[in-house]
């Protein structure tokens, strides 16, 4: 084993190499390690080797499995270099996902072994194909063959019907399994050996699914006629309840007959749920799912599903990006605008955008859903980048809700016996309409636990999360204060830790379970849920849920975000924001942006059926620009006045961003850290390098964090300045750089 001597750039002889290597030929391959290049092997003899596929080479003591990623390097002596030990078992990987991974290690900064490490997950502890086994008579009975007693029963036995094992037709004719060996050893038994069936069955795409409306057939028409025409991008836009799932399950369908693969990303595993329902009423199977919560043996079964083709249709979060698609023929981001799209751990890159690439390097067509698209999305689609499909008018003649503002200064809620209130009277009067109609209402707040922060009212000391700059937030229901950053948990005390005082501790703020609690105060005849994510443990908690709500088993629903896109519920016809202006404050850049996008997603639950809706927003400040877009209807004027205001600065999608997270448990050595590579940043013209700085979140998980925020010009590729700014300064192991490329947030 020799690595291979020189890093490679995005394209390069180190790139993947699509011929095939006999016997003594000399090979590149990428092991699923922390390394940037790949390391060189000899093609041992009876063998042959090509780009993709996946197989074991020594690497030092041990043994790794790694993928053939083309031509080894002319520069080593062949002498010099290992045989490799062999192929797996397995699907070669697809020559468009080697290619993905390359560009996308360039482009995320990141070894591109890591991001191998990524599409091999799923195939940790994964055996040879299982083999069924069938016993069935001979042809005829050997000669010679005494058939005893015991060997006739077996024989009668057979003749009932075909057994899977000895044992189980041993049981069957009352003998031990001995016998039944003996007759399978003299030939009167023969065993038949088929692959196992795949746990997957094939969606059927002449199914008839529901009947689309005009609008809809046109959308669905323009987005079919793309399957099959290589790469495109479609922005499939259309208003909350417009039907957009139905319409982009017609290029499915045109996928599916043409023998291609499907992948659908949506961004929560919670919207999966009402989706998978309307995914078995068109296809009439349940796709194959790839999300964090599935079993280890489900994750194994999935992924070689996919790399052998059998899983036709793949609904997934993020990570499914990297499955190996024997044949993927289309690609569906569902609420392609989430934030849920965007990893900030590990390997951080934002998956909408890594899955146009997956889609170009496949040739293939993808479609952006949504109804609230993101800014980049709709300024490519306006540039001609993008094709865009928009579906202006809901579903069956439904309307779209109604938006009126609640000035919380003016009409103020009022105290109730239960204690302070959040809830002001106009909502109130419209809650109590809307239940004596015996319809539902969702009351939205995006903050979990019963209260954000709690302190002391005798000396106001506030608990803190020991590991994390971040208060502790109260969850009455489950009796406890939770860190929502590192997951810290603990008892609330008794008695201050700062002044001794026992019982003074105070909620302020709501959360989900406060209001809910003022509501079922208010109600009392009334079921009131109060709905977070941390409150669904599995999918199938999701989906009874859903299903309750449906059933009208629930009048006031109080949740957060899980709710507020992608469900339809026919009886809900009143929304009520609780604090409409909760994030509009953040120094965040995409803070408007968001807002705005929430606000119309859960408006959207509203009014979808018969019954008309109505949606009020409880805030303080009611002539924000978010908040008059809101109750005009005008999304393209928000996203005009964004745009201007992001143009002005040079920010994304007009200029580049790449954020650098220094962090270690020594706050000294973040800091000195810091300093070495601040006196190291470039200077080329038109880049500005803003830091060190602490971080938002300054102490996460008991790491110390300071930040570097590098911004460019559009027309100016960040990376290469950050690789080379990188390695001319050499960091302590104990402090990590994480890269963010086009960051997100800036906790």
């Amino acid at each position: 084993m020799v690595q291979s001597s020189t890093p490679p750039p995005p394209i390069s002889s180190q790139s993947p190499d699509g011929r095939v290597f006999g016997p003594g030929g000399r090979i590149a391959v990428l092991l699923p390690l922390p390394v940037e290049t790949t390391y060189d092997y000899v093609v041992p003899e009876d063998a042959a080797f090509a780009a993709g596929d996946i197989i074991d080479v020594p690497l030092g003591r041990r043994f790794e499995t790694g993928v053939v990623w083309g031509a080894a390097a002319d520069d080593i002596a062949p002498e010099k270099l290992k045989e490799a030990v062999g192929i797996k078992d397995l699907p070669r990987l697809p020559y468009s996902l080697l290619t993905f991974i390359d560009w996308m290690a360039d482009y995320t900064i990141q070894p591109k072994g890591v991001i191998l490490r990524m599409a091999l997950r799923g195939m940790r502890g994964l055996k040879p194909r299982a083999l069924d086994t069938e016993l069935v008579a001979a042809a005829s009975l050997p000669d010679g063959l005494k058939m005893t007693d015991a060997r006739t029963r077996v024989m009668t036995a057979l003749g009932t019907g075909a057994a899977v094992n000895p044992a189980q037709l041993g049981k069957r004719a009352g003998v031990s399994a001995s016998v039944v060996k003996g007759l399978i050893d003299a030939g009167a038994i023969d065993v038949q050996v088929a692959t196992a069936r795949s746990p997957f069955a094939a969606p059927d795409p002449h199914r008839s699914g529901v009947a689309l409306e005009p609008e809809q057939q046109t959308a669905a028409s323009t987005l079919s006629a793309a399957v099959g025409r290589g790469f495109s991008v479609s922005l499939l836009e259309g208003v909350t309840g417009s039907g957009k799932t139905e319409v982009y399950f017609e290029p499915v369908a045109a996928a599916l007959k043409v023998g291609r693969q499907v992948l659908v990303l949506v961004p929560e595993i919670s919207l999966t749920a009402q989706w998978l329902g309307r995914f078995r009423a068109r296809f009439g199977v349940d796709p194959a799912v790839w999300h964090s919560d599935v079993t280890g043996k489900q994750r194994r079964e999935t992924w070689r599903a996919v790399a052998e083709g059998d899983a036709r249709v793949i609904v997934g979060a993020r990570s499914a990006l990297f499955l190996p698609f024997q044949d993927l023929g289309l690609i569906v981001v569902d609420e392609e605008h989430d934030a849920g799209y965007k990893q900030d751990e590990g390997v951080i890159y934002h998956a909408r955008d890594m899955a146009v690439v997956r889609a170009r390097e496949a040739d293939i067509p993808i479609v952006l859903a949504s109804a609230t698209p993101s800014l980049e999305s709709v300024l490519n689609a306006q540039a001609g980048r993008y094709r865009h499909v928009v579906l202006a008018g809901r579903v069956g003649g439904a309307t779209l809700p109604d938006v009126t503002l609640i000035n919380m200064i003016r009409t103020p809620p009022e105290k109730g016996p239960w204690g302070r209130s959040w809830l002001a009277p106009p909502l109130v009067n419209a809650i109590d309409e809307t239940l004596q109609a015996g319809e539902q209402v969702l009351l939205f707040l995006n903050r979990r636990g019963y209260a954000p922060l709690t302190l002391c009212s005798a000396c106001g000391h506030r608990l803190q999360c020991p590991s994390c700059t971040a208060w502790l937030v109260e969850h009455r229901l489950a009796k406890r204060l939770q860190c929502h950053h590192c997951g810290y948990v603990a008892p609330r005390p008794t008695a201050c830790p700062a002044c001794g005082k026992e019982e003074t501790f105070v909620p302020c703020g709501p959360g989900i379970e406060r209001v809910a609690e003022e509501a079922a105060a208010r109600w009392p005849d009334s079921k009131v849920v109060a709905v977070a994510s941390d409150m669904l443990e599995r999918p199938s908690t999701m989906a009874a849920l859903v299903d309750a709500i449906e059933q009208r088993q629930i009048d006031i629903v109080v949740g957060t975000q899980v709710l507020a896109k992608g469900h339809h519920f026919p009886s809900l016809t009143l929304v009520g924001v609780v604090d409409a202006d909760l994030g509009l404050a953040s120094w965040d850049l995409r803070a408007s942006e968001r807002t705005h996008q929430l606000m119309h997603q859960v408006a959207g639950r509203a009014g979808r059926a018969d019954s008309p809706g109505r949606v009020m927003l409880q805030t303080h400040d009611p002539n924000h620009p978010v908040l008059r877009a809101m109750t005009a209807g005008d999304t393209a004027a928000f996203l005009e006045t964004e745009a201007d205001a992001r143009r002005s600065l040079g920010m994304p999608p007009f200029g580049r961003l790449v954020a650098l997270i220094l962090s270690g448990t020594s706050e000294h050595a973040v800091l000195e850290a810091g300093r070495d590579l601040a006196r190291a940043a470039p200077t080329a013209s038109g880049v500005e390098v803003l830091g060190p700085a602490p971080a938002f979140m300054a102490l996460l998980r008991g790491r110390h964090r300071h930040r570097f925020l590098v911004k460019g010009p559009r027309n100016r590729l960040l990376q290469p300045l950050i690789r080379a700014w990188l390695n001319s300064v050499k960091l302590p192991s104990s402090v990590r750089v994480q890269i963010d490329v086009d960051p997100y947030g800036f906790y």
